[in-house]
């Protein structure tokens, strides 16, 4: 089952660029726990996943890549090509109009459909080069300018392409601090957009990861290349296969196993611009948790406290929301390796934070103007906000 990838804006490059290096760095190592055997299927079902037949001996990532200057793009295609293990193939490059600037709006409204065809076609193609084909998996800012609004258009057009199709989109929350000034509004839009046509979101924070560079990691000027490392080794340990006695490696068609729906809350939906928590979160209800655990002493591991029904909302059984794969396979570097994947209330705070300051803007009718040139009306902020808000109460009433 193969798996293709879209990389979309500087941030869906760079942090593509690292998980295709990640992956083949690991699947190409060779760990002491597992037999010669195992090393190799483990070493196929990567590169079936992950990469097309080999050109001159260089396996060719299943991807595209798609932003709106070259630059990224090029410096992207050399690195993968500097490091003789892998490189890409397909790729779009789209020179941005003069004057449009780093626009949410644009890249919706405007760059997405002018190069839909061109784009769309890229990512038809490399879907023809899969003999058995999973779906896909989008790399993309969340609150970035043109390359955020693009990236929901994308989407949006996997859905009405590829509706049977997995779409997982995996996006960086911004710093809490601020990237951008209007990095809330291009947050919701993207999120409200993502809600309606994706199938699952996969998010790390930019804040958390951060701290782990600087300590666990005691790097002492944190560049985004180490940020992007991080986070390439942790979607590396989540996406490459895992072994069992009784099975070959093996994926998923959903590639995390995971019940990512939530039932609709069972009140009405809170006002607009008032705060949405109403009850102090003291842990994070779950509606699914996988823990994937990878090298030595996996199998003695205790991940008991997982099954716990505290954990999950009332109306689920841990039975059906928890569950745990396990293989001998080292990832990477590491001896022993764990990673949690969990669908719960951790990021209602963050949400219901970004959606406060994107209606107080909204309120003053600050920046406006940004948006509605290009298109995204003022009706168009309130549905996301109100999509927004239901996914927090939503959450709030597990």
């Amino acid at each position: 089952m193969s798996i293709v990838t879209v990389q979309l804006g500087q941030c869906g490059n760079q942090i593509g660029f690292e998980v295709f290096d990640a992956l083949l760095r690991d699947s190409q190592s060779s760990h002491g726990l597992c037999c010669k055997r195992e090393n190799e299927a483990y070493q196929a079902s990567c590169k079936e996943r992950f990469f097309s037949e080999e050109e001159n001996g260089v396996p060719v990532a299943r991807a595209v890549l798609v932003d709106m200057e070259p630059k990224v793009i090029n410096q992207t295609l050399s690195k993968a090509a500097q490091s003789g293990r892998w490189k890409y193939g397909q790729h779009a490059c789209f020179c941005q109009k003069q004057g449009s600037g780093n626009n949410w709006a644009y890249g919706y409204s405007v760059h997405g459909p002018r190069h839909e065809e061109s784009i769309m076609n890229l990512i038809r193609k490399e879907v023809e080069k899969c003999d058995s084909f999973s779906g896909f998996f989008i790399i993309m800012s969340m609150a970035g300018g043109t390359g955020s609004g693009i990236g929901a258009f994308v989407t949006q057009n996997l859905q009405d392409q590829y509706s049977n199709s997995l779409k997982m989109n995996q996006i960086i929350w911004p710093y809490g601090t601020g990237e951008v000034i209007v990095q809330n509004y291009n947050s919701i839009l993207t999120l409200s957009h993502l809600y309606r046509s994706s199938d699952a979101l996969l998010v790390h924070e930019n804040d958390a990861v951060h701290k782990i560079c600087a300590k666990l990691m005691n790097i002492k000027q944190i560049s985004f290349s180490d940020i992007n490392q991080v986070l390439a080794h942790q979607l590396g340990s989540v996406f490459q296969p895992t072994y069992s006695a009784e099975s070959s490696f093996h994926y998923r068609r959903n590639p995390l196993g995971i019940d990512w729906h939530v039932r609709p809350p069972s009140s009405g939906l809170p006002s607009l611009g008032k705060k949405s928590l109403n009850k102090d979160l003291h842990f994070n209800t779950s509606i699914a948790n996988l823990v994937i655990l990878r090298g030595k002493d996996v199998q003695s591991a205790d991940v008991e406290g997982f099954k716990d029904p505290a954990l999950y909302t009332s109306w689920l059984e841990p039975v059906n929301a928890f569950n745990v794969w396990k293989t001998q396979r080292a990832f990477s570097k590491y001896e022993k390796s764990a990673v949690l994947v969990s669908n719960s209330q951790f990021l209602v705070k963050p949400l219901d934070m970004i959606v406060g300051k994107a209606w107080n803007m909204f309120a003053s009718k600050a920046y406006i103007h940004q948006y509605t040139k290009f298109g995204i009306e003022e009706e168009d902020f309130l549905d996301s906000f109100t999509s927004l808000e239901q996914v927090v109460a939503s959450y709030c009433n597990l």
